[in-house]
Formats: structure tokens, C-alpha cells, sequence
């Protein structure tokens, strides 16, 4: 069990560990798979870096959006407000969202999805799908429309589809599970593996995304992933079938993410052989 779980003391998750244990216990196969992946050993040159960088920044984009997701449920963003639910629920998520859309890097403002395109710009990756992405959503466009329209890789796409599959369920507990075991505990485990790549390289142009994967790795072992799993298991309490459910979006998340990095592989050893990356139509 990761050690943030095991040493969260909260009165929640004293209640709830069987449901938490039985989790995890699903989940390990699958977290195993993503920590193996050879993704990571796969960045060999900045080629290779800005390939997978062009796929991940979607994942950074739709991060925003589940945790969006968890604070338009957990306290009030209307007018007028009302108190919503509990207060140290709300603590959680609103000191989640602070850091995640506008931390502080360097003295200014900023948030995370911006300094990554930022990394993507020092890099030398292509930017243009993203851009072309966030354009139209800021013009109206739906999710799938916006996606399919901005030649977003396969890949990426994929992912995306599975984030918002799980949002427009609507179901808490599942996207906070989502959010927990799917991104804040994994995430640590992937960067470090990204950060010991990337120091093969010795390249300057990734002086900035290794400033992002250091950022995350920080702030997610230390503080976000303990606040979502607090938060989780608040939500599931002692009621098994929100567990199992849990456990089932968590899951689905974690195989989304394999299916991810198994892609940016593939592409990658396209683009050695020459093979122009895949597109979507």
C-alpha cells in the first residue's frame, strides 16, 4: 500500500480501510503494468520526447476537467452561494484546485496545463492540436467534436473519450476514484520514471517539463494524493458497493493510461522507421 495511504490517519479512512485494502488490491496488477511500461525507457533522443509530449498534454488538459468535475459537486461555483456538503471536503478540493490551475513557478501565477504547453514550446513539440482543441471548446464546441476536428493523435483521443466517459456519469464517487488511483497516486511513480529518461538526454530545451514533472511528483506524493484519498474514502465510507465501484473507475483509468503509453510507443518506433505519426481523422 502506498505509504501516504497507509500513514493518512483520518478518521474516514480508519472506517473505510477493508474497502480501501480491497482496492488496492484490484488495482495492483495494473499499477504494476504502468510502472513497468517501456515507455519510459523509450525516450531515447528529443524526438522521441516531443512524441510523447504531444499525446500527454491532452492528459494534462482533461485532468482539469475531473478535477473541475469533483469541485463543481463538492462546493458551490454558483451564484448565489450556498454552503455545499462538508467543509473539510471542500477544503480538500479547493486547495487541489489552487495549486493545479494557478500554482506558482518562478514567482508568477500559472497553471499546470499552461506550463506544460509552455515545455512543449522550449521542446520544439507541436502545439497546433492542442491549440487547435482549446480553440474550439472556447468557440462552443463539444469534447468529441472539438477532438475529432483538431487532429488530435488516436491515442490521445482514446484517452480523453475514457476521462469524460467517466465524468458524464456523473457518479462522485467513481470520478473521485478516477481522479485518486487513475492520476495523484500514479502519477509520482510515472514522472520519476520520465525524470530518469530525460537526464539521459542533457538536453536545455527540457529544463522546463523537467520543472513540471518535478512540480507534480511534490506536490502529488505530499499533498494531492493524500488529500484524494481522504476525499475518496469520505465519499465511499463504509458502503461496499460504492467501494466495488470505486475500484471499477479506478481501474478503468489505470488501463485508459496503459493504453496511452502503449500507443506513444508505437509511434514512437513508427517515427524511427520513418512512418509519419497517426492521426485521427
Amino acid at each position: 500500500m502506498p505509504q501516504h495511504i497507509k500513514s493518512h490517519g483520518m478518521k474516514g479512512q480508519r472506517m473505510s480501510a477493508p474497502g480501501m485494502h480491497n482496492l488496492l488490491r484490484r488495482l495492483e496488477p495494473a499499477r504494476n503494468q504502468l510502472a513497468r511500461h517501456n515507455v519510459y525507457a523509450g525516450l531515447q533522443c528529443i524526438e522521441d520526447v516531443r512524441v510523447f509530449m504531444e499525446h500527454h498534454v491532452f492528459a494534462v488538459w482533461d485532468f482539469m476537467s475531473l478535477l473541475k468535475s469533483l469541485q463543481r459537486r463538492l462546493s458551490c461555483v454558483e451564484v448565489p452561494w450556498l454552503p455545499v456538503g462538508s467543509a473539510r471536503m471542500r477544503r480538500l478540493i479547493n486547495e487541489i484546485v489552487l495549486e493545479e490551475e494557478s500554482d506558482m513557478i518562478d514567482g508568477e501565477p500559472v497553471s499546470h496545463f499552461e506550463l506544460y504547453r509552455s515545455a512543449m514550446l522550449a521542446a520544439g513539440a507541436e502545439t497546433r492540436p492542442i491549440d487547435a482543441f482549446v480553440t474550439a471548446l472556447r468557440t462552443g464546441a463539444d469534447v468529441p467534436a472539438a477532438l475529432a476536428d483538431c487532429s488530435a493523435p488516436v491515442g490521445a483521443r482514446a484517452f480523453v473519450g475514457k476521462t469524460f466517459e467517466i465524468i458524464a456519469s456523473d457518479n462522485l464517487h467513481q470520478i473521485a476514484a478516477a481522479f485518486t488511483f487513475g492520476r495523484e497516486d500514479a502519477i509520482p511513480g510515472m514522472f520519476r520514471k520520465l525524470i530518469d529518461s530525460l537526464s539521459c538526454q542533457r538536453s536545455a530545451s527540457l529544463g522546463l517539463l523537467q520543472v513540471y514533472l518535478d512540480r507534480h511528483i511534490g506536490l502529488d506524493e505530499d499533498n494531492h494524493g493524500p488529500m484524494a484519498v481522504t476525499m475518496l474514502a469520505e465519499l465511499c465510507g463504509d458502503d461496499e458497493r460504492r467501494w466495488e465501484e470505486a475500484a471499477d473507475a479506478a481501474l478503468t483509468a489505470l488501463t485508459a493510461r496503459l493504453t496511452l503509453w502503449s500507443t506513444v510507443s508505437s509511434e514512437v518506433a513508427l517515427r524511427r522507421l520513418g512512418v509519419p505519426d497517426v492521426i485521427a481523422e
